[in-house]
């Protein structure tokens, strides 16, 4: 039975993803801040999934329960845990925007770290981070999140070349707006929002090609690779005068 352990999957796209997987006959490991936002019965519902409640800023913590769940053999860990700014604002939130570079950029590092030391011995296995659109660009009042994205997307590049030759695949997978509790915090436009479950569709099928990387949806990707690619005086002048707008609103 292949093994996946999932962080952030307590609730959102990983909880998605974990049901998902475990529908397609694997051994499912679920780990999150708070399990006890699983649903009522979910141990009798999915009899091959199990849980842990950790925190993916505890490196030590989490080695150890990856180990556990694995038992040397792990085929594939999704590094999904994450949060965002929610309320954008001009000024920084400086405590906020720490919490977000720990969870985002350390927390798939964290995660990483503990899934190659079963990985590793084995030269086998795929690594994979839920990174995002946001990362393609500087996005107003979104410093901290467009920033660690951006960290994991240039991160995740670069270990996609690196291991490969020991036989460890790596995928970046970004997406736009999912419909998820994280996404429901937002109080700002969500354009080309997409349900949970067919995120999880086209994540497990970027996976299951081994993409390097995988951006949707396709009109998100569309609008990011335009803004991406302007001059950045033009760009900075464009979104800044919307979010100044939106921000008086």
């Amino acid at each position: 039975m292949k093994k996946v352990f999932i962080t952030g999957s307590s609730t959102g796209i990983g909880w998605q993803l974990a049901q998902d997987y475990h529908a397609e006959g694997w051994k499912v490991g679920v780990c999150a801040r708070n399990l006890a936002k699983l649903p009522e019965g979910w141990e009798e519902k999915f009899p091959n999934m199990k849980a842990y409640e950790v925190d993916v800023k505890k490196k030590e913590l989490l080695k150890e329960v990856i180990a556990d769940f694995s038992q040397g053999s792990l085929d594939l860990v999704i590094a999904n845990a994450g949060r965002s700014h929610g309320s954008k604002t001009t000024r920084p939130d400086f405590d906020v925007s720490r919490d977000i570079i720990e969870i985002n950029v350390l927390g798939v590092l964290n995660t990483f770290d503990a899934a190659l030391n079963v990985m590793w011995p084995n030269r086998q296995g795929h690594l994979v981070a839920i990174a995002s659109v946001a990362g393609m660009v500087g996005l107003p009042g979104a410093s901290a999140y467009s920033a660690s994205k951006a960290a994991v997307i240039k991160m995740c590049e670069s270990y996609h070349m690196d291991l490969k030759q020991y036989g460890i695949d790596v995928t970046t997978i970004c997406p736009g707006f999912i419909d998820t509790p994280l996404t429901q915090q937002n109080d700002h436009a969500m354009p080309f929002l997409m349900k949970a479950d067919k995120a999880s569709r086209i994540i497990r099928s970027a996976i299951d090609k081994k993409m390097a990387l995988r951006v949707f949806p396709w009109q998100m990707k569309t609008v990011m690779f335009i803004l991406e690619r302007l001059p950045r005086w033009l760009y900075r002048k464009v979104m800044g005068m919307e979010f100044a707008n939106y921000s008086k609103s």
